[in-house]
């Protein structure tokens, strides 16, 4: 599941972020691809990341410093 590409990580970390606010452009196609791999859904604002996806993001900033 830690195999995204450079773009879906982009996507994925932006989307982490979003929290109510303004975020720059999210490619489409690696929304997509989360979504198929259940690290994103779509809704009404947008794309929003899963559960899966933070933890995912979790594993990727390693141990607390």
């Amino acid at each position: 599941m830690d195999s995204l590409t450079d773009t879906e990580l982009h996507a994925l970390r932006l989307a982490e972020k979003k929290a109510g606010a303004d975020v720059p452009f999210i490619n489409i196609a690696a929304a997509r691809a989360l979504s198929d791999r259940g690290l994103a859904a779509r809704s009404h604002e947008g794309w929003d990341i899963t559960p899966e996806s933070s933890a995912v993001l979790a594993r990727r900033a390693g141990p607390p410093q």
